[in-house]
């Protein structure tokens, strides 16, 4: 199989571009720079920016199949750059994808799009797209997801969406290395009652789930046009797994809490100072940090372990050994 993965050289998509190549299928990256560990692989580069859509369609040619992992992540910033990356890139790989005649596209999707500030208990893919939002990029990958599954079906392109929830594992660059030097830095408090479940992912179910999903789309598939949350079967504890976490590294557990509602009035005011400022960098708390740090959002997965057989090969306990926390 001949596959593009957009975002090849990032967290998750490293992962999806390893699996590919252990497999013995061929794989071309699309990155904004190169990275030359993959390039010692086999695998191809090809460099640009996904708001450049004659790049993006130049990536696309010879193609049997696409992996749209790359992304702007983040919780700050301007509605223009996350837009213009998750969205309109988005966009750029679907007519890529329509141009070469690309049968089949994943595009790796955000459990965000359907978060509307309310606790999710077991919740399933059933739930609408959020209204609200209250950071960028949520609602730019809302649209960024809608407008693949709409794709799906056109001109001969089966398209589906992953819904990863709180990947984390090794040679992760912002979930636990922001925990650990938060709690270094004494700067970190439980939000609320320290009571809210949620669900995550080890890093190597989210790309195997991500090969599983592609093998199995095509038009006449059930999994074409659909979005599955992806995350392990049952809920942590969220503040149980940070202490966990934090023991692994050497440092004590989290004992101070702020209630919720005033992490949340909190994010306001350094949301409206950041803006009033113009800062670019991001603020400590925001209202969607707050709520997602306060409020229970946990999914369930038997949609995809129906439709293409996902299953965690890779259990929390063992991920937690895998990470290398010495420094």
């Amino acid at each position: 199989m001949r596959a593009l993965v957009t975002g090849g050289g990032g967290f998750l998509g490293r992962y999806i571009v390893e699996q590919l190549v252990a497999r013995g299928d061929h794989v071309r990256v699309f990155s904004r720079q190169r990275y030359v560990e993959l390039e010692q692989l086999g695998v191809v580069s090809h460099t640009g920016d996904l708001q450049d859509a004659s790049a993006v369609a130049a990536a696309c040619e010879g193609i049997d199949i696409v992996f749209h992992a790359a992304a702007l992540p983040g919780i700050w910033g301007p509605w223009k750059l996350f837009h213009g990356v998750n969205t309109l890139g988005t966009q750029n790989v679907i007519e890529g994808c329509r141009r070469h005649g690309i049968g089949r596209l994943v595009f790796t999707s955000s459990p965000s799009v359907v978060y509307d500030g309310h606790d999710h208990l077991g919740a399933d893919e059933s739930l609408p797209y959020a209204t609200k939002f209250l950071c960028h990029y949520p609602h730019s990958k809302a649209l960024a997801e809608q407008a693949v599954l709409a794709a799906n079906g056109v001109a001969g392109l089966a398209t589906c969406a992953l819904r990863p929830h709180l990947i984390w594992g090794p040679r992760d660059t912002q979930l636990i290395p922001r925990l650990i030097e938060r709690a270094k830095r004494g700067q970190l408090r439980r939000v609320s009652d320290g009571n809210n479940l949620i669900s995550m992912v080890y890093v190597e179910n989210a790309a195997r789930a991500h090969l599983q999903a592609g093998d199995a789309l095509s038009l006449t598939s059930p999994v074409a046009g659909q979005a599955y949350f992806i995350n392990e079967p049952d809920p942590v504890n969220l503040w149980d797994w940070v202490n966990t976490l934090l023991g692994h590294a050497g440092l004590p557990p989290i004992t101070r809490s702020i209630s919720a509602s005033t992490a949340t009035a909190i994010g306001a005011v350094l949301e409206g100072a950041y803006g009033l400022l113009r800062i670019d960098s991001e603020p400590r708390m925001t209202r969607f940090l707050a709520s997602q740090l306060s409020r229970s959002h946990w999914y369930r997965v038997e949609k995809a372990q129906r439709d293409f057989g996902f299953e965690s090969l890779v259990s929390i306990e063992d991920g937690l050994r895998s990470l290398d926390l010495s420094n």
